[in-house]
């Protein structure tokens, strides 16, 4: 009988306390880098990068992603960091630091009172309770944004205090509207420039990483591209063949977007992608049914394509009989994991006007509302154009370092659009604590439960107190000025030392990135307090090298594989 010759790497275990002391001194480590950024005053971190120039940035997740140490158990609670930033920026764009500052901050003191006997499960309920009244507060305080005036009060504040970067964004969301596309690009100039060119948006993004053409983005870009447009699953590579060979023939990519892609057809895509044979990205189709088709009609009219397997039209992909007339194209193609923006269409401009003029007369006849916001969409992305930021700057580090305070300020304002402002600089955090009072005085609550809302009670007024250290005041005297104030809206403007009335001085934060801040930040905490081991690998050791047999040789190459497949 054989023994399996598979080996599993050897694993380091530790429970209880000394677990969670050990990650405690990696989330405490990360995020002290990370909080160095909050607020108007907050500084620049330095990080080394694998090539090029170092990268200085004021971006808490940017911060995040960046820590590793080498104790692993630290290096854990480095990456639960990481994990609350990065899912505090993907479902609010910004609130990260905030984010990173509460988790520290809940993880410390309720591991703290677990040591002195306090139950972990009650002082969660507690915790729950707590976040309960918070959420509850910050909807209360929230206000509409009603003017573009309060877009660039947010987007300001996003960008570091720019003011410039901050119009700018204002400017583009009112050209496109609430809903309407805005990207950044590397500019050609010192300055940076807004443009607003013919443009269209999809809310699908490509089907495999692989297609991904700047590794730090993570975003697939093709520029002068071909257009395919597929109404079927591509799965048979030898169908599709013909239309590659031309694309690789012509030295430009191409963009299939098509009901599906998998099989053959996209391990063969992506193999000869990988090779540098093929620069290509497939996206699938967004919609479903009938909307489905119609909106690859408005992506074939946009880009000038005819779309293949669309039942009717007698277009298909010929092995043996290929039509180049069938290929749109675009100027460029930007696509994420969620969605695809493409600039400048080949298609006719006539006809996408009727197709547009279509479109308004069908929501003008429409009666069910489910389809006449589907077609409102459509006619928001085929008419809305897409706004262009191009970031200029006098060196690749202050163009990178102002794309991503751009990036921050354009989803907290979108944030701010769909749910409303509250007051910001921790304001709304810190007002938000004064409501557990009258929780900490339920006779309901067990002693435990109350010391959970007691942890978070003390957490939320400390972003506030970071923001104002960071400017160099005592934030401790600080706080307590703002609260015993009775106006809800007065806060601490760090930027020019006051207390002023925070809506009126335009310091405001998006509602929606107070609250996903808070809620990651309690839920991973929590997870955290409730673990009783860790698990991690230990080093691997290099085993000693075998003798030389002699010189072999080497075993030659194995020759070139001729065409592309």
């Amino acid at each position: 009988m054989f023994r399996s010759a598979v080996r599993f790497g050897a694993k380091d275990i530790r429970f209880g306390t000394e677990a969670r002391q050990s990650m405690l001194k990696g989330v405490q480590r990360a995020v002290d880098a990370v909080a160095t950024t909050l607020g108007p005053k907050g500084r620049n971190v330095i990080i080394e990068q694998s090539y090029g120039a170092p990268k200085i940035t004021k971006d808490g997740v940017t911060v995040a992603k960046s820590i590793e140490f080498k104790d692993p158990f630290e290096n854990m609670g480095a990456q639960l960091v990481r994990q609350v930033c990065n899912k505090t920026n993907d479902l609010a764009g910004d609130g990260t630091t905030t984010s990173a500052v509460l988790v520290a901050s809940i993880f410390s003191e309720g591991i703290k009172c677990i040591a002195t006997g306090t139950n972990p499960i009650d002082m969660k309920r507690g915790m729950d309770r707590a976040v309960d009244v918070i959420l509850k507060s910050i909807e209360s305080q929230s206000r509409k944004v009603t003017s573009t005036e309060n877009v660039v009060q947010v987007a300001t504040i996003s960008a570091n205090g720019d003011v410039e970067l901050g119009k700018l964004i204002g400017e583009a969301m009112e050209k496109v509207g609430k809903d309407g596309v805005i990207t950044t690009q590397d500019g050609k100039t010192l300055t940076t420039e807004l443009e607003v060119v013919e443009g269209m948006s999809i809310d699908r993004g490509y089907i495999s990483p692989y297609f991904v053409t700047d590794a730090k983005t993570q975003k697939a870009e093709l520029e002068e591209a071909f257009v395919l447009v597929s109404a079927k699953k591509l799965s048979n590579i030898h169908t599709i063949l013909p239309a590659l060979n031309h694309v690789v023939r012509s030295g430009r990519p191409l963009l299939i977007i098509a009901d599906d892609v998998e099989s053959e057809a996209l391990t063969t895509m992506i193999f000869n992608k990988l090779q540098g044979k093929l620069k290509i990205a497939c996206v699938k189709a967004p919609g479903f049914g009938d909307n489905k088709a119609a909106t690859l009609q408005d992506i074939a009219i946009f880009s000038g394509a005819r779309v293949v397997g669309e039942e009717g039209s007698g277009v298909e992909l010929d092995a043996d009989n290929f039509d180049p007339d069938i290929l749109g194209s675009v100027k460029k193609a930007t696509i994420t994991k969620d969605d695809t923006v493409l600039l400048n269409g080949g298609g006719d401009s006539g006809l996408v006007k009727e197709r547009v003029e279509l479109l308004r007369g069908l929501i003008e006849n429409e009666t069910s509302d489910y389809n006449r916001e589907k077609l409102q969409e459509r006619l928001g992305k085929l008419s809305g154009g897409v706004a262009v930021i191009r970031v200029g700057g006098a060196s690749e580090v202050e163009v990178n370092e102002k794309k991503d305070r751009i990036t921050d300020a354009l989803c907290s304002t979108r944030a701010a659009v769909q749910e409303g402002i509250v007051p910001g600089g921790g304001a709304a955090l810190l007002r938000a604590s004064k409501e557990l009072e009258g929780l900490l005085n339920d006779q309901s609550l067990t002693a435990d439960q109350r010391t959970g809302v007691q942890i978070i009670r003390n957490a939320v007024r400390l972003p506030a107190h970071r923001i104002v250290s960071n400017s160099g005041r005592e934030g401790a005297v600080v706080v307590e000025k703002v609260l015993e104030n009775g106006d809800k809206a007065v806060g601490y403007d760090a930027q020019l030392d006051r207390y002023v009335n925070m809506f009126d001085a335009g310091i405001i934060d998006p509602a929606r990135v107070v609250r996903v801040a808070l809620t990651d930040a309690a839920s991973v905490a929590s997870l955290m307090m409730t673990a009783e081991a860790a698990v991690v690998d230990l080093p691997k050791e290099d085993p000693p090298a075998a003798g030389g047999m002699g010189g072999m040789g080497g075993m030659g190459g194995m020759g070139g594989m001729g065409g592309m497949y």
